[in-house]
């Protein structure tokens, strides 16, 4: 109760702090309401760290204890959004991967947006808006999303007919990517979730940090077939090999998520978020809708136009607000292929005739800081080395909570077999490593459901939860021993059966995935054959 209270009491002071930050800031109301929100970001973990120290006994013990008690459920909630955020590094991969009907290569961005448009004109008039994310070589089709008598509609387009009947239907590696940050939960209590949990990452990193006395000499330390000495040093060791990775991905999650998180700022100038964000990005915004019909002008030469001025970043998204209205409008995001910042240059073009109406380049500093924070996280500026490093990191991060939770388990059960203890042990063989094999599950479902099924996407995500569940359930009635050397028997079959299905492999892609998998059988069989040797359990 006392550690609740504690947590409560640091997040109302850095709500404090922001909002008086925010309020006093002699800056314009933008760049205050970032600055506030920066250092409440910053100030609730330091806060909470301070609070603990004052009611526990000795700063290093007390962030100790704390660290230790940061709780399962915690573990692995970071667990499952680490696991997906990790896969969306290669969210277009993956996506080219689960559309084998299309190939890698040179497409034509402008084209392949031209046939979208010309799709969308004639099945989707009336939407509300269209979102295009246009064809590149990493993924050569085109992404729309729109709304369609309220419900959302996502799909992948042709680069040449700009129709989706020849490509199947699928969310591909969009299916990981919305899950890291929604967790397939309704809007906003996913994205409220993860934000949770990337400030609960920052809080346990911070306090990791603290507790650890020779932190430094973990990165040459570890030895093997010790038992809890062994995993112990896997935990100290990948945490401190990639400590500046872990510590920037879960700070730049909160700040993408800031607003659902820490809104207090905000509030210090406008009346609610959705102003705020009008105000971050007016070039961004959707205009009213007249009811007056009208048609778009001609989109090549806007386009066109668009190419021109982007040049080397090109076209990262296009957003068409009200298509089929006279207040039609065309917002075309530059990519940041060659920088950092995310979404720093924008062009805003007239939809009934093209006419540019503004071509922006972000130039407030603390909001260029901002962009350089999601553009961090989100890694589009990423060339294919950074995007393994990234990879590889993550899987770091996978490493350092799986054992975590391990070692949090295996030190209360010692005191003990409780049922709830026992349970909850059973339980974490079913997320650590259900998980991954439930993932896996999306690939075969990919490549093994039949094309033509109706709402196919769905069912390739319905396949995933089933499997979970089910895997989860035979965890729960199995010794946790027994269900972790059957979950990787499991997994190591998964991985060899995508490995086969990305047969020829005669494209990059196809042997990416295939190496991968191979490697993750790999690593299931080599851990099979570890657990049957070990005999103080798992």
């Amino acid at each position: 109760m006392k550690s609740f209270a504690v947590i409560l009491l640091a997040y109302a002071g850095a709500a404090l702090l922001s909002y008086g930050v925010a309020g006093v800031l002699p800056a314009s109301p933008v760049t205050a309401v970032l600055a506030g929100v920066f250092v409440a970001l910053a100030g609730w973990p330091l806060l909470a760290m301070l609070g603990f120290a004052r009611v526990r006994t000795g700063f290093r013990a007390a962030m100790t204890q704390v660290h230790d008690m940061a709780g399962i459920f915690t573990g692995w909630l970071i667990y499952v959004i680490t696991l997906s955020g990790t896969l969306s590094v290669f969210r277009p991969e993956i996506s080219l991967w689960a559309r084998p009907e299309l190939r890698a290569g040179a497409v034509d961005p402008v084209a392949a947006t031209s046939a979208a448009f010309g799709w969308l004109s004639q099945h989707a008039p009336h939407a509300s808006a269209w979102y295009i994310t246009p064809a590149r070589a990493r993924a050569p089709f085109s992404w729309a999303a729109w709304d369609e008598n309220g419900v959302f509609i996502q799909r992948a387009l042709d680069p040449i007919t700009g129709a989706p009947d020849t490509i199947r239907d699928t969310l591909g590696g969009d299916f990981f990517y919305r899950f890291h940050f929604e967790l397939q939960l309704p809007y906003p209590w996913g994205r409220l979730i993860a934000a949770i949990a990337a400030l609960a990452l920052v809080f346990v990193l911070l306090t990791g940090i603290v507790a650890h006395r020779r932190i430094f000499l973990d990165l040459f330390t570890f030895r093997p077939k010790k038992g809890q000495r062994s995993w112990l040093d896997a935990h100290n060791l990948a945490g401190v090999a990639a400590l500046p990775f872990h510590l920037t991905i879960a700070f730049t999650g909160a700040v993408t998520l800031a607003s659902l998180v820490m809104p207090w700022a905000a509030l210090a100038h406008y009346p609610d978020a959705a102003a705020f964000e009008s105000a971050l990005a007016p070039s961004l915004s959707s205009p009213e809708a007249t009811g007056t019909a009208a048609t778009l002008a001609p989109i090549g030469p806007v386009l066109a136009e668009a190419a021109e001025r982007l040049k080397t970043e090109g076209m990262n998204q296009i957003y068409v607000y009200n298509p089929s209205d006279k207040a039609a409008t065309i917002v075309v995001l530059g990519d940041n292929n060659d920088r950092i910042a995310f979404g720093t240059h924008v062009l805003r073009f007239e939809g009934k005739t093209g006419k540019l109406l503004s071509d922006t380049h972000e130039e407030r500093p603390v909001v260029t800081a901002f962009a350089v924070l999601y553009g961090l996280h989100v890694a589009h500026f990423a060339p294919l080395a950074t995007r393994w490093l990234y990879f590889g990191s993550g899987v770091l991060l996978l490493i350092v909570t799986g054992s975590g939770l391990r070692l949090w388990l295996r030190r209360r059960l010692r005191r003990g077999d409780s049922v709830r203890l026992v349970l909850l042990e059973r339980i974490n063989v079913g997320v650590v490593a259900g998980a991954p094999v439930a993932f896996a599950a999306f690939f075969l479902a990919n490549h093994l459901l039949p094309v033509t099924l109706a709402n196919r996407a769905e069912r390739e995500i319905q396949v995933v939860f089933a499997v979970w569940f089910l895997l989860l359930l035979l965890a729960l009635t199995l010794p946790a021993r027994k269900g972790w050397q059957i979950l990787a028997v499991l997994g190591a079959a998964e991985a060899i059966g995508i490995s086969v299905l990305s047969a020829p492999w005669g494209e990059r892609v196809e042997c990416g995935v295939s190496l991968v998998s191979l490697c993750l059988a790999a690593c299931c069989i080599q851990a099979f054959r570890s657990m049957r040797r070990v005999h103080d359990g798992v």
